[in-house]
């Protein structure tokens, strides 16, 4: 099993404050995904912000295993920062449901994102 490396990960307060302002947001049922282009050339750097509103510790950590799981088996776009910030439904919902979510809210981000290009040109 994969781990992320510390490169890969979003660590300071900074970065996640940054990415709040600066990123693109997608909302879906099971979080919110922030979604930012980074200086740096490393693959994808994740941060997951599980908050109280989730529950206790035990249940924060399941949120979070949940959504790294998701992450490494599927990379999202090398050079990009992706801040995940789940809600209480993602406790309830299987693997399976946890990476359909993430595909979608990514194709939206895609689909915005190209959008964005074109009506720039």
């Amino acid at each position: 099993m994969q781990k992320f490396r510390p490169a890969q990960r979003i660590r300071r307060r900074a970065e996640y404050q940054r990415i709040y302002a600066k990123g693109s947001r997608i909302s879906g049922r099971l979080w919110t995904l922030f979604v930012l282009r980074n200086e740096r050339a490393v693959t994808g750097r994740l941060g997951i912000a599980a908050t109280r509103k989730i529950g206790g510790a035990v249940l924060r950590n399941r949120a979070k295993r949940l959504i790294r799981e998701v992450c490494r088996r599927n990379r999202f776009a090398e050079g990009y920062d992706l801040v995940v910030v789940p809600k209480r439904e993602l406790l309830d919902a299987g693997i399976a449901r946890v990476a359909a979510e993430y595909e979608g809210c990514l194709q939206r981000w895609l689909k915005v994102r190209s959008g964005a290009h074109r009506s720039a040109s």
